[in-house]
């Protein structure tokens, strides 16, 4: 079995042995010889004639192997695993057999091809740029590598990305495919500046030379034997991916060699004699040289078993509720319901599906529950109900019935929530719409027609009031999305009273004070966050009739007193209600002297029977008046209710959920002002505020029970909080479940079908027959049996809308090892014993005012290990961040040996470093070639951080220069186009002047100089946005490379297996004219280009041309 989650405990069933003919064989690649064929099936590497025939096996691992590549003389495989929980090479014979390890780093190593004289094999990872390198510092780009076929140390062959080398027989040149960006390596049919290009590069010259260099996808180049030819994949012709091929002294003439319709050809590989090798629809193709595409018949033995695993978990619960006794807790966990005892750990499987169930809850009665599932293919509501009386409850019931409700094929249904009293149910229909079901009469009346909501992600926050009468709701109340406000509409439907009224977000609305008011939360008062999140929330109260409001304003002593009137008028009210009583009590007893003569017998069992029922009438008389209590009708003002909307948090924060006690005395809420989130209580009445446990916890859920009790439910914590104390008691769980993996599979691919149809952006889907890809796509899932080809296979799929923002993602949750690093540069040159530093990066380990380490140093030992020829460095700082690490130095100069202790740091932190370099070193040069007249900054990401860190340099250190240079490359997106557009359109109109001197221009926080903006090929979403918005605006030109059209806003889902994610554009973006700008190339006003030759010693040719237009714009400004 294949890469599954840690947790999975996989039990053997149904083992049969028989011969199948395999779909979805990926990484293909023909023998040097022309008569064998290597391909990648299930996670294994499979061997076939390649004329055909069975398939032999060459890896039996439970690992996953892929990528292999055959040694020049047919004798070995190289391949990559993740057999140590990352991708590493290792190497075997061609038959099969034990594999020996090549490489050690955390990053993923995929080998592409061996030398020709077959003593190293090259391979692609991002383990480190060269010091003088001024490419942008990101693990998405990768550099070339090689290491000796015998294993040893790892030596840098290019800087820059280079992928799928192919070499000529002298070894003297290489093709290779590029990589500039971000995008989506399965994405298909699009023609823009991220698409690849096919290079040739000569290893003596250094020399690169683009060989297509055109807006479309141009890959996986191949030589011709000769060599004066090369085979490569390419869309051109309007089609997928097909083979064509051009003469190497003019690649301009290229021709198609395949025809194939509908999907994309993949794995090119030649043989010796010419003899081409591909893949299409998943099967294998060979072509001789003048001949047609012939497919390999292909079969193989394999000894399956059905994929059903035991699942176990104790935590990771999603969509947690409380029932209303406080003795149980409801939760969803890897897509099915659970209920487990608040007091106990008896955990119970309500639902048994490989689909997804979401948003479970709680009937008043504690013995029903109602939940929605996607297992029809369509969201429908089902409730599950305790069969049997004397099972106390969901954790020990023996029998549970389950029914669905209002079923249908096409109407979706979501959300459920049961009204107070129990006799509606409430729900979401379609996405946008609020419903309310009879459960007696079954009749649905509608109460939102769907207008007010326009995220398509299935639902918004709602609540029943307290009498049943009215919702309290998140809408959209001014066409402003996202912008939401809290609104109350009557639970019989109608309009919606929109309570905020706000520009702000505002949402999480919930009844609270008996119904009396509303808490809600927004970002009203909070520090703004410049993009589309991350802005401080409050929590707030909005009191819908003036007693409460005046209530809640009394101080506490005169809220003591008014209490204790209420006391003594309670208590004269039961007096005058006892007394009543009596009186008739009395007559009853007069009327029934008449009735005295009646037998023992009778009497005995009367006696008995009133007892019975006057036991029952006491207890429901105690249950009806509770219920009266609760179901009082509500008194709702809306005249003034804008001056009845208080603050209650004394400072903004991150906030989570939120709650009132019972009593409305006390506000709890989870906030994150360090790290996690903790729970945090305010004293209404006394403003006083504390924390109140500090939990450090991700995301939970605040809820009350009846008695008042507080439960925390959330992923990583299940909590109750005891009302009087505040003492928190774990709740802990053991959820267990037998999952079928394949039919989960299923699901989880038609659940992304949907997702995709219900919410892609373009109603058209781009013009794809969507059912019809579906279908074309969904033969391959009995083939796949591990979530590295699922994601895959999601990508391929998603692929076909030609789309940014999309496809699969697999992230493994193995414990393989994690390579640090000291904080050094070393010279890939050097080839001596030990590692040569190239550079001590600031901030690093090594940079503080004791250490003797320099550049030009070498590291010959760690924790008194030697680095030779024969090993790798990387093998030693495995697994040692944060851990003291004894360093051995020696300086070639001085001759002197020494030794130091530092704390080797993680890849996370290093490219942290490594930014700060990069945007440091761009800045120097801005200063140095404009003489201190322009400034410099680099937006990292269209976020808050970035924004802030912008905005204090060019109004802080750069308010005196001419001018700003706006650098947006490799930004990957977010929310700023608004912001900046802002921030960098100021003209000046007038200025500050103290007693005749200048203070300040105005705008003062706004630039009010020229500007420029820097682009490249790697902006991704709104780093495509926001140049848009730039040159749109007229604001100043764009400089470098064409940015490909991404400006969509996506929605990033994760699957009910958590290790699983895809995306969907949710948003586009739609120019008066009708067009999209997604698949709207943006071009720059001056095109230019940083050379792989040049960018890796340190000339950033975009940044120069940037600076010398600037400064040519200022200079004409002034004659």
């Amino acid at each position: 079995m294949k890469k599954l989650i840690t947790s999975l405990a996989l039990v053997l069933s149904a083992l049969s042995s028989y011969a199948i003919t395999p779909l979805w064989m990926r990484d293909a690649r023909i023998s040097p010889d022309g008569s064998e064929i290597v391909f990648c099936y299930k996670g294994d590497i499979y061997k076939v004639p390649a004329q055909g025939g069975t398939a032999v096996q060459l890896t039996t691992q439970t690992s996953y192997e892929a990528n292999p590549v055959w040694s020049p003389d047919g004798k070995q495989i190289a391949f990559a695993s993740d057999r140590n929980g990352n991708f590493d090479l290792f190497i075997m014979p061609a038959d099969g057999g034990a594999a020996r390890r090549l490489t050690y780093h955390s990053a993923s190593e995929i080998p592409s091809a061996f030398t020709p004289d077959g003593k190293y094999v090259f391979f692609s990872a991002s383990i480190q740029d060269p010091a003088s390198s001024a490419l942008f510092p990101t693990g998405a780009m990768t550099e070339l590598y090689k290491v000796p076929v015998a294993g040893g140390r790892t030596e840098q062959v290019l800087g820059t990305p280079a992928e799928l080398v192919c070499f000529d027989k002298t070894g003297k040149n290489f093709l290779y495919q590029d990589r500039k960006g971000f995008e989506d390596e399965w994405r298909k049919h699009h023609t823009s500046s991220i698409t690849r290009d096919i290079w040739l590069y000569n290893t003596q010259t250094g020399k690169h030379t683009n060989l297509t260099n055109r807006g479309g996808e141009d890959r996986n180049p191949v030589y011709a034997p000769d060599g004066n030819a090369v085979y490569f994949l390419s869309e051109r012709d309007g089609g997928s991916f097909n083979v064509y091929t051009f003469p190497l002294n003019t690649p301009q003439k290229v021709k198609a060699v395949t025809t194939f319709k509908t999907h994309p050809v993949r794995f090119l590989s030649v043989s010796d004699k010419g003899t081409l090798c591909y893949t299409y629809d998943g099967e294998l193709y060979t072509q001789k040289s003048g001949a047609r595409p012939e497919k390999v018949k292909v079969e193989l033995v394999r000894d399956d078993e059905q994929q059903l695993a035991t699942l176990k978990f104790s935590q990771g619960a999603t969509s947690a509720s409380v029932s209303p006794d406080g003795k149980q807790v409801a939760f969803i966990v890897r897509g099915d319901v659970f209920v487990t005892s608040t007091d106990y750990a008896t955990t119970k499987q309500i639902t048994n599906t490989p689909a997804k169930e979401a948003a479970v809850s709680f009937a008043p009665d504690n013995r029903t529950l109602v939940y929605a599932s996607e297992r029809t293919g369509n969201w429908q509501l089902y409730t599950a109900k305790i069969s049997r009386k004397e099972d106390p409850n969901f954790p020990n019931a023996t029998l549970i019935e389950e029914e669905v409700l209002l079923p249908s094929k096409t109407v979706e249904r979501a959300y459920p929530q049961y009204s107070p009293d129990g006799k509606e149910l409430a729900f979401i229909e379609d996405r946008n719409r609020l419903m309310v079901l009879n459960l007696k009469t079954k009749k649905v009346r509608q109460v939102t027609d769907g207008s007010t909501w326009y995220n398509t992600g299935g639902g918004f926050d709602y609540e029943w009031s307290p009498d049943g009468k009215w919702f309290t709701l998140e809408f959209i109340g001014n066409r402003h999305d996202p912008y939401s406000d809290v609104g109350i509409v009557s639970a019989q439907g109608g309009a919606i009273t929109n309570l905020t009224n706000s520009g702000y977000i505002s949402g999480a609305p919930r009844w609270v004070l008996d119904g009396n008011a509303i808490l809600f939360q927004t970002e009203r008062y909070g520090m703004r966050a410049h993009a589309s999140w991350g802005s401080q929330q409050d929590v707030m109260l909005v009191f819908l009739n003036q007693d409460a409001y005046d209530r809640y304003r009394l101080s506490k002593e005169d809220f003591e007193l008014l209490k204790e009137f209420e006391k003594e008028q309670k208590k004269a009210k039961e007096k005058d209600d006892e007394k009543t009583k009596d009186a008739k009590k009395s007559k009853a007893e007069k009327a029934d002297k008449g009735n005295v003569n009646k037998g023992k017998a009778d009497k005995s069992k009367a006696d008995k029977e009133k007892s019975k029922v006057d036991s029952s009438k006491d207890s429901n008389q105690d249950e009806s008046a509770d219920d009266k209590a609760d179901q009082k009708e509500l008194v709702v003002e809306l005249n003034g209710i804008e001056d009845r909307i208080v603050r209650l948090t004394p400072n903004s924060s991150d906030l989570g959920s939120a709650i009132l006690s019972k009593d409305g005395e006390d506000l709890y809420y989870f906030s994150a002002f360090e790290d996690g989130y903790d729970l945090w209580k305010m004293n209404l009445r006394e403003k006083d505020t504390k924390r109140l446990h500090k939990l450090n916890t991700g995301w939970a859920s605040l809820m009350l029970d009846k008695k008042g009790d507080i439960f925390l439910l959330g992923s990583r914590i299940m909590q109750k909080m005891d009302a009087k104390s505040d003492a928190l008691k774990s709740i802990s769980y053991q959820a267990e479940m037998k999952m079928d993996l394949a039919a989960e599979r299923e699901t989880m691919f038609d659940h992304v079908y949907k997702q995709h149809q219900k919410r892609f952006y373009n109603v058209n889907m781009h013009g794809v027959d969507w059912d019809a890809m579906t279908n074309a796509y969904r033969k391959f899932l009995p083939h796949i049996d591990n979530n590295y080809d699922f994601a895959e296979l999601l990508s391929e799929w998603l692929g076909e809308l030609n789309v940014s923002h999309t496809g699969g993602r697999y992230s493994p949750k193995g414990k393989g090892d994690v390579t640090s690093n000291l904080g050094l540069l070393f010279d890939w040159n050097y080839q001596g014993k030990g590692m040569q530093i190239a550079e001590v990066i600031e901030k690093g380990p090594f940079d503080h005012s004791r250490t003797k380490v320099k550049a030009g140093c070498i590291i010959e030992k760690i924790n008194g290990e030697e680095i030779t020829l024969d090993n790798d460095i990387t093998c030693l700082l495995n697994n040692k961040a944060g851990k003291k690490t004894l360093i051995s130095i020696y300086n070639p100069q001085s001759k002197e040996r020494w030794e130091e202790v530092v704390m080797p740091v993680t890849n996370g932190q290093l490219n942290g470093l490594l930014y700060k370099r990069w945007v440091k070193q761009r800045a120097a040069d801005v200063e140095k070639w404009s003489k201190g007249r322009l400034g410099y900054v680099h937006i990292q990401s269209m976020g808050d951080d970035s924004f802030r860190t912008v905005y204090s340099d060019i109004l802080g250190k750069y308010n005196n220069c001419e001018g700003i240079v706006i650098d947006t490359r490799f930004n990957g997106g977010g929310r700023l186009h608004e912001d900046i557009e802002i921030l960098f359109s100021g003209q000046k109109y007038f200025t500050q002047v103290v007693r005749g001197r200048e203070a300040c221009d105005m705008p003062s926080r706004r630039w009010n100089k020229p500007s420029i903006m820097l682009q490249c090929e790697a902006n991704y979403s709104n780093a495509h946005g926001t140049p848009w918005v730039y040159k749109h605006q007229k604001i100043g030109k764009l400089v470098g490379m064409p940015v490909p059209g991404t400006m969509t806003s996506v929605s990033w889902e994760t699957l009910q297996d958590p290790s699983l994610v895809f995306g969907i554009p949710i948003v586009g973006y739609r120019l008066p004219d009708g067009s999209y700008l997604e698949n709207t190339q943006l071009e720059p006003d001056v095109k230019v280009a940083n050379n792989p030759e040049t960018v890796v010693k340190g000339e950033d040719t975009q940044l120069k041309v940037a600076v010398d237009e600037l400064l040519k714009e200022i200079d004409s400004q002034k004659k």
